[in-house]
């Protein structure tokens, strides 16, 4: 794989472009954790979601390395499917974490992948790679954006 600054913006049109896919999932994923633990969460609109893919590729460094995982994942194919599930976890794991950012969300991100990942199965004509790759954007990008009343306040453990 080749990447330049013309992949990465094809990259980031794909993934600005799954917003009618990724909100869903970040709003049932976002539903089902605030229920289990009992607090209220905002969903989130599709505008706020391109918003935050947009602030994502305003940083090359970011941008590059999300491109990369985001075009592996959606070429990843393998024969039979099974073998290389393995392989497709570790990527949508790690593009989970790399969108949320720093700790703890970045440990939420992963997390977060791997509860979305039970609910995303793509389309039979897609290679197998594509849902783990949406997977991994709803839950890197429902812990960047806002909602959680825990992220809404400044944390009592702070020292001054």
């Amino acid at each position: 794989m080749h990447l330049t600054p013309n992949r990465v913006a094809a990259e980031y049109e794909w993934v600005r472009g799954r917003a009618d896919t990724v909100v869903p999932i970040v709003n049932d994923v976002r539903e089902d954790l605030g229920s289990i633990f009992e607090t209220d969460v905002d969903p989130v609109t599709e505008a706020a979601y391109r918003e935050e893919v947009d602030a994502v590729f305003a940083d090359g460094d970011l941008a590059v390395n999300v491109a990369a995982m985001v075009a592996i994942l959606r070429e990843l194919d393998v024969d039979g499917d099974y073998p290389g599930f393995v392989v497709d976890e570790i990527l949508g794991r790690e593009l989970a974490a790399t969108i949320a950012g720093a700790q703890p969300l970045r440990t939420l991100g992963e997390a977060t992948f791997h509860y979305a990942d039970l609910r995303v199965h793509g389309d039979e004509s897609e290679n197998a790679g594509v849902d783990d790759c949406e997977a991994a954007l709803a839950a890197g990008f429902q812990e960047r954006l806002p909602g959680w009343d825990w992220t809404d306040r400044k944390s009592p453990f702070g020292v001054e």
